[in-house]
């Protein structure tokens, strides 16, 4: 029961760290709705809202680092056809 407890414990903590990213660099511009940092010759354009936790300095210019994670906002399934069958391959 004990260890039963304890992987389900280090699944909850593991999990989440597993859908998560990071990006590290100076900002080149910040709003309230996005942040854009400079990663090696990268442009990292992230949104970001009202409830996006900042500690420290966010300015231009100041190095940070951004913890984000990728989520779908829509997915559009399309039907896979059947290739079609060419009666001469089989000769």
């Amino acid at each position: 029961m004990k260890r039963s407890i304890s992987l389900f414990a280090a699944l909850v903590l593991v999990v989440p760290a597993a859908l998560a990213y990071q990006v590290t660099g100076p900002v080149l511009e910040v709003t309230d709705s996005k942040i854009v940092v400079e990663k090696g010759k990268e442009k990292w354009e992230i949104a970001r809202d009202k409830d996006t936790k900042v500690t420290g300095e966010l300015s231009k210019g100041s190095k940070v680092t951004i913890q984000y994670r990728m989520t779908a906002t829509s997915i559009e399934g399309k039907e896979v056809k059947a290739p079609a069958k060419d009666s001469k391959a089989k000769k």
